[in-house]
């Protein structure tokens, strides 16, 4: 199975496109640290609201790479399952398109085996697509920012997270990431299995989010407690929980703690279900399909 699983990376790696997404990450980050860079003075007092009239803020200090960082992950995240899907739903699709699926089929490789090899493809291409993220969000920022502090906003309440309770944080929330991702490559990869184009599983794919990214912004009583905790849209966002501390009860936050760490739990675990239905539904239908291109 590694010999294929390099035959498959180096397949998606040979295409221009597959680096599209690449170069798209890095032109957005760095649009993003250069707007802070130039007028961050002006985002973060539209962060604090009515704060910044009461009280002096120290902007050199807010601004520091961390901070960048977090502002750069809520922008960019909700953004990059457009480019998961360009590649897992070009999985089966475009094998099919380009005439080459049966010629595959004829090699002495199980179907099973061979849906394995193009999902964990499509998964190690996200895990390098968000550890490009990491580096030019993370890394790059405190290079040009520098560290200190880092201001939480969530509702009414501001958290200050000290820089050395910070680093962890972001190390788990993009491990939480990859499998949020990878849940939504999943989905391409299982659509990809009923087309010969590739452009029908990313369209439908970023659709289909799209729309349960609505639902699970909608605030309906029975809703709520009945279909919206069980999209898997509701826990794609759940990597923000890192950040968001134990307070005590002078109201300071507690270094090294996380305010609700079952729920991030439980939504991993939902998301873990998610792709393997998904991937064992495409497992399923592609052995039972026809090869017909």
């Amino acid at each position: 199975m590694w010999q294929l699983l390099k035959i498959e990376l180096f397949k998606i790696f040979r295409r221009p496109r597959t680096f599209i997404s690449f170069g798209a990450i890095a032109a957005i980050i760095l649009i993003i640290q250069l707007g802070l860079k130039f007028d961050g003075k002006s985002y973060v007092e539209l962060m604090m609201g009515d704060i910044s009239d009461s009280f002096e803020i120290p902007y050199n200090l807010v601004l520091n790479g961390y901070f960048i960082a977090f502002v750069i992950l809520n922008a960019i995240l909700i953004h990059v399952p457009l480019l998961v899907a360009l590649v897992a739903g070009d999985s089966i699709a475009g094998e099919a398109n380009m005439g080459t699926l049966r010629l595959v089929m004829t090699k002495p490789v199980s179907r099973t085996e061979f849906m394995l090899v193009k999902y964990f493809a499509s998964v190690i291409y996200t895990i390098l697509l968000l550890l490009w993220m990491a580096l030019l969000a993370l890394l790059v920022s405190i290079f040009f920012f520098g560290t200190n502090d880092v201001i939480i906003a969530r509702n009414d309440v501001m958290e200050q997270i000290q820089k050395a309770d910070i680093l962890w944080r972001y190390i788990c929330a993009f491990a939480f990431a990859s499998v949020a991702l990878s849940t939504v490559a999943a989905l391409a990869f299982l659509l990809s299995v009923f087309a010969e184009n590739s452009i029908g599983p990313i369209v439908a794919t970023m659709s289909i989010v799209i729309v349960l990214t609505i639902l699970s912004e909608l605030k309906i009583p029975m809703y709520d407690n009945t279909v919206k905790p069980y999209l898997f849209t509701s826990h794609m966002l759940g990597w923000k929980g890192f950040f968001y501390s134990k307070t005590g009860q002078d109201g300071s936050v507690i270094s090294g703690s996380i305010e609700n760490l079952p729920a991030i739990l439980r939504s991993l675990g939902i998301l873990f279900a998610y792709i393997l239905v998904f991937v064992t539904s495409a497992i399923w239908i592609f052995r039972k399909k026809d090869i017909l291109s």
